[in-house]
């Protein structure tokens, strides 16, 4: 809401923790938090790309004051919990 009432650039924002961390992980925390019981298969044909992520959020701190409240994986769940909701 903060990027819609206050920010009018072209210049992207990123909105997050600014944790880093390596996709693998991402994947697999996604996995537990849903129940996903199959096996993650990588494709290895692929070219990597960056292995781990870590935006800015500098941007959105600076333009509206905007700073992360709860740790990633918190935030994570009641995303999920918030989907799953949306579909019932």
């Amino acid at each position: 809401m903060l990027t819609a009432e206050k920010y009018n650039k072209s210049e992207p924002i990123n909105l997050g923790s600014g944790l880093e961390m390596l996709i693998k992980d991402l994947a697999e925390l996604i996995a537990n938090l849903v129940g996903f019981k199959g096996k993650i298969k990588w494709d290895t044909s692929k070219l990597d790309g960056r292995p781990r992520r870590k935006f800015d959020t500098s941007r959105a701190e600076r333009e509206f004051g905007f700073k992360a409240r709860m740790d990633f994986e918190e935030g994570l769940k009641n995303m999920i919990e918030w989907y799953k909701e949306s579909k019932n």
